[in-house]
């Protein structure tokens, strides 16, 4: 039995016209347990949810295969980012598929879903020899693997994992990704009128500029970068501002070279602020800790066997972006990011294509019984 492109396009269109925006899954989430179950898997969705303010849990499935095999986890992100509401999916001549253009198309992830179902629904039909197959389809990913985070890995059979969420080419994988490191500093200053007696005021904004301008941002390194994304302060024109907030995040390959550049951060934001008598106070928070899958491990010699049985040549990588991998990875299982026919995600540009579905249904099948 093959992949049937048809139904595989089918099915993504239809996931694509439900919202799925970040903890708003729940359409989403009753659709992958309906057709799991229909396949005769066991389902279950836990209390993610509850735990962070969402209206749907992870959802976890498992396929019985032969035991004698070695247990496998395929893994993707039900939620998509805004603007996601109300999107529809068009298909061109050209097999091209992408949103009307004013929201995105939702491929990252929903691609990666389409495929996971098509290849377990090939499994179901075919009778191909396989291992138990693990499914765990996330919620809250966008947001720095929340559903990931609190969901339970102890009952979880498989120690390796197959993560379907990457943009590039098929055949791409990524086996190493970064720690994430979040910070935001507030500034605190003292208010005064800014024009009858500036002098008393004491500038929060001005000692967040100035220790802003002292960083380097970017790259730092090789393997580190540095980004401030927001910044929040002042209440009128006419006033001192007391208060400036500002966010903004590190990652970097290294754990320890993330923390560190975060804590060389908010010093040097304590330093700005000291300097004019103000004050500032860092909250650094680690949104995914870094991984590096080594390349001689099982989960990656499967990889590259199962792309050369679908003509496809691998290509392993190192990434910036974070995923639900980085989760798996502490808790002791040891996985690929793999590349599943998203391209220009997180905008209205996103597209994919029948032909780059195809052949990441086609790879997903193979990496299910490369081992049979």
């Amino acid at each position: 039995m093959k992949i049937n492109p048809v139904r595989l396009v089918d099915e993504f269109m239809r996931l694509v016209e439900m919202d799925s925006q970040t903890y708003h899954e729940r359409p989403l989430a009753d659709y992958v347990m309906e057709r799991m179950r229909a396949l005769k898997m066991f389902v279950l969705e836990d209390d993610a949810g509850e735990r962070i303010g969402g209206n749907s849990g992870n959802i976890y499935g498992l396929m019985r295969g032969d035991d004698s095999l070695p247990p496998l986890m395929f893994c993707a992100h039900l939620d998509t980012v805004e603007p996601s509401r109300g999107k529809r999916a068009t298909l061109a001549p050209n097999g091209r598929i992408a949103s009307a253009g004013d929201t995105v198309l939702g491929a990252d992830d929903l691609a990666g879903v389409a495929v996971i179902l098509e290849a377990l629904t090939v499994l179901s039909e075919s009778g191909l020899r396989h291992g138990p197959i693990e499914v765990l389809f996330t919620v809250a990913e966008e947001v720095y693997c929340k559903g990931s985070r609190v969901f339970d890995f102890s009952k979880v059979l498989s120690e390796q994992a197959y993560v379907l969420d990457l943009a590039g080419p098929v055949g791409t994988a990524a086996y190493a990704a970064p720690s994430i490191v979040t910070l935001t500093i507030t500034v605190r200053g003292r208010a005064a009128h800014a024009d009858f007696e500036p002098q008393k005021g004491v500038h929060a904004i001005a000692a967040a500029a100035d220790a802003i301008s002292r960083l380097k941002l970017g790259f730092v390194d090789d393997e580190t970068t540095v980004n401030i994304g927001l910044i929040e302060g002042g209440k009128a024109t006419n006033i001192v501002p007391d208060v400036c907030v500002v966010r903004g995040e590190v990652r970097s390959l290294r754990h320890d070279k993330a923390m560190k550049r975060a804590q060389y951060i908010a010093g040097e934001f304590e330093r700005a602020a000291k300097a004019i008598g103000a004050e500032a106070e860092a909250d650094i928070t680690i949104a995914a800790t870094a991984y590096e899958t080594p390349l001689d491990h099982p989960v990656v010699s499967r990889f590259e066997r199962a792309c050369r049985q679908v003509r496809l040549t691998p290509s392993l990588i190192k990434t910036f972006g974070g995923s639900d991998n980085n989760e798996l990875a502490l808790n002791n299982i040891t996985g690929l990011v793999v590349a599943c026919a998203m391209f220009r995600c997180h905008s209205t540009k996103e597209y994919t294509t029948v032909e780059e579905l195809t052949r990441a249904a086609e790879l997903t099948l193979a990496l299910m019984t490369a081992d049979a």
